[in-house]
Parts: structure tokens; C-alpha cells; sequence
């Protein structure tokens, strides 16, 4: 989603797993993933991708109408992405979920299995999409707008339930008993929330009624924990897609709401701080120490620009159990914000590092949003932004607004993954 700029931050910092969808596509590509790079009896390389492709649509029901033919042409180049790109394990940001798994399996029987423009077409074994909390109706008035009903009053912005989805594909297997959804945790039940404040009010944090925050979620979409079998190693993709931290006013709902999802993974990893997190079956706690995992998504949070809470990301870049001995960059990061100019001009963060393309006059300019952040335990080997330069033939993927594909550029990082001993 393109963050417009409504308000000035503030400095201040149900579903169980058997609604899950689980898809196996046969006679599909092997599991073994990577197409063989950086291979090796001690220690195999797996590559981890998020891209916010924006696959979403107005209408329900519009996405797989889109899907259901090989001719709609964002689709095209978004494939064509993943293809150039070729992820191992692949989160999707902003694909409308329906409750068959349609769209997500047209993706890839009309899509990703077909090559473009010379890309060799991929083929995921293993996908995952599960319900998300947009457009689902609340029943309160949670804008204070004087009336309930419509996208800002739904547990998650949305114009119906399953809109600004996710879905995850693997060419690895997916342990699909051991996923875990949190779609349905209250905010309020994360200790310490930063629950927002009505400033018109001399009570404190009560935008939100008792009665509201009795049934608010945290999770605008949904956060997943995706155990992934490689090579006979548990590696769990935590994937979400926090809301932007605009669209709101001085209460800062939704900046304080960014920051609390971003750090349910941050506490998720430590289980010093995880027992207060329970998932939608009513199991407790977090990871066990020593498990590897990546988290990944478009967090919607740049550490040093934009709108968000100050310190939002930093929750993970500076979370000991994360390792961010590298960062992603790309050539057209840098290219472009110099080429745009205002807002980045006074940006204090490395336009390498830069994920998403936003507006820039009056606008946050293009920021770091999206993340693949590996545990500490796994070796980084590489990683990198698909933004090309605008001399390179493919700039024509990424473009410059309206984009052929999305104001998002795919993330991906290269873990080295212990063999058996």
C-alpha cells in the first residue's frame, strides 16, 4: 500500500489451524530450492525473499478473476520478479486471500510456471494463505468518526475480509501441523502496549474503549510463524505486514499500532519476553532458544525516515537474536533518490538500503520497509533489492510511478544452513 502522509508522527515512542489453507501443488519442482547455488555436504544456501507485490484488488473476488487467465499484465511482471530473483522461500504481501486458496494456485499454474521475456519459470511445491484480519467488521466505531462500518472500523484496513492478504510459496516442504497464526491476539494483552492516546481527553491511552479493546486485535493482517523443512533443518518464517503508521490523526493509532506488530516478532524470538504471546489454538510462548528463523515482511518502518515511531525497526535490527551482518542494497535505490529529490534530499538513511518508492514532494520519499532478517544462527551469504538501475533492461520491472508491478522492491538474503552431521 502507498503510504500517503496525513498527519505528523509523534515523537512518543480466529482462526485455528484448521481454517488453514495449505496447498500442494503435484508433479510440481523438487524441494531441494535454490537451483543449486553455494551447495555443499557441511552447509547449504537457501534464499529468503518478501516482496510486497501489491496483488490486491477493489472488489472481492477480483484478484482471481485477474488470475484466471495468463493475460493480466502486473501479474506478468511480478512473476517475472520472482523469476529473475528465483527465492527459495517466497512471503507475498498484499495478495487478497480467498478462503480455497484460488488465487494463490492460479498465481503459479498461469503465472509463475509460465516463463516471460526470457525468465525461466519456477514452480513452488509448497503454499500457504490463511485469513487476515483486513476488511473484517468490528462492530465499533474504532475511528471515532461518529459512525461504524466501512474499512477503517474493520479489524484490519480493508474494504472486505482477506484484502491486503498474504501468502506464502516454498520450494522447501511446509511442516504444516507445527504453523502457528496469531491473527486473533488482543493488543491490549501485550504488556506495556502503546495504546494511543485521545489528546482531546485528560485520561490516558483511551482512544479506544474498554469494551473495543476488548476484542481489538493487534495484527492488522495476520503474523505466521512458517516452519520450513531445509535440508533436514526446522527453520521457521515468521512473516507479517504490519499497518502503515499513517492514515490517522494526533492519536497516532496506527504508528503506535506499527510499532506493537513489529515487536510481537521481536518478543516472539526471546523467550525471555514471549510468554505473554498466545496463538489461535490458546498455545503460549515463543520460540525455544536455538531455533533458527527469518522474519520477513514489509514492515512498513524505516529506521532513520518516514512516519513511524521512533525506534519501530530498531525492535529487530538491534534484537539480539537477529543477525544484521548484512544489508540488502540495490543500484536503483541511490539512482532514484537523486533523481526524485524532496524528501530524500534530507533523508539520514543509505538510499541503498531503500525498499519501497513513495511519493516525495509532499510525501516520507523512498524508505527501507521491507526486511528479511535471519537468526543469528544462520550464516548470511548474500542478499540483495531487486532495484535496478535505470540503464539496466530490466528497470522496466520496477519502473517509476504508475509502476508496471509495485512501489515495493523485492527483498531476498541467502542463509547458509548447517548440514547433517
Amino acid at each position: 500500500m502507498r503510504p500517503g502522509r496525513t498527519s505528523t508522527r509523534r515523537t512518543a515512542a480466529a482462526m485455528s489451524l484448521a481454517a488453514l489453507s495449505l496447498l500442494t501443488l503435484n508433479g510440481a519442482a523438487s524441494a531441494a530450492g535454490g537451483d543449486g547455488a553455494g551447495r555443499s555436504a557441511e552447509e547449504r544456501s537457501a534464499r529468503f525473499a518478501t516482496f510486497n507485490a501489491s496483488l490486491n484488488r477493489a472488489v472481492e473476488g477480483e484478484l482471481v478473476a485477474d488470475l484466471s487467465t495468463p493475460d493480466d499484465i502486473q501479474a506478468q511482471a511480478v512473476a517475472e520478479v520472482i523469476q529473475r530473483v528465483r527465492p527459495d522461500v517466497l512471503l507475498i504481501n498484499e495478495f487478497d486471500f480467498d478462503a480455497e486458496g484460488l488465487a494463490a494456485r492460479l498465481f503459479q499454474q498461469n503465472y509463475l510456471s509460465v516463463g516471460h521475456n526470457g525468465a525461466a519459470p519456477i514452480a513452488y511445491r509448497y503454499r500457504l494463505v490463511a485469513p487476515s484480519n483486513t476488511g473484517i467488521p468490528s462492530g465499533f466505531d474504532l475511528d471515532n468518526n461518529g459512525a461504524v462500518g466501512g474499512p477503517n472500523d474493520a479489524f484490519g484496513f480493508g474494504a472486505f475480509p482477506g484484502q491486503f492478504g498474504m501468502a506464502v510459496y516454498s520450494r522447501y516442504p511446509i511442516l504444516r501441523h507445527h504453523v502457528r497464526t496469531f491473527q486473533q491476539f488482543l493488543w491490549t494483552d501485550m504488556p506495556g502496549a502503546l495504546l494511543p492516546d485521545d489528546p482531546a481527553t485528560p485520561a490516558p491511552a483511551d482512544w479506544y474503549s474498554a469494551e473495543e479493546l476488548a476484542v481489538f486485535r493487534l495484527s492488522s493482517k495476520s503474523h505466521w510463524d512458517v516452519p520450513v523443512l531445509v535440508g533436514g533443518k526446522v527453520i521457521h518464517a515468521l512473516v507479517s505486514h504490519p499497518t502503515p503508521p499513517v492514515f490517522d490523526g494526533p492519536e497516532d493509532r496506527n504508528g503506535t499500532r506499527n510499532h506493537d506488530e513489529i515487536r510481537l516478532w521481536a518478543d516472539y524470538v526471546l523467550s525471555s519476553r514471549s510468554g505473554y504471546i498466545y496463538d489461535d489454538d490458546g498455545t503460549r510462548g515463543g520460540l525455544k532458544p536455538g531455533a533458527r528463523f527469518v522474519i520477513m515482511g514489509d514492515q512498513n518502518a524505516d529506521p532513520f525516515d518516514g512516519d513511524s515511531v521512533p525506534g519501530a525497526p530498531q525492535q529487530l535490527l538491534d534484537n539480539p537474536r537477529v543477525n544484521t551482518s548484512l544489508t540488502p542494497t540495490s543500484p536503483g535505490g541511490p539512482e532514484q533518490a537523486v533523481l526524485q529529490g524532496g524528501a530524500n534530499l534530507t533523508h539520514r538513511g543509505d538510499p541503498a538500503f531503500d525498499t519501497a518508492d513513495f511519493v516525495d514532494v509532499p510525501g516520507p520519499g523512498n524508505l527501507r520497509a521491507d526486511y528479511v532478517l535471519p537468526s543469528k544462527n544462520l550464516r548470511m551469504l548474500a542478499g540483495g533489492v531487486f532495484w535496478p538501475a535505470s540503464t539496466d533492461p530490466l528497470f522496466r520491472l520496477v519502473g517509476v510511478f504508475p509502476f508496471p508491478t509495485s512501489d515495493h522492491r523485492l527483498v531476498w538474503v541467502d542463509v547458509g544452513v548447517p548440514g547433517q552431521h
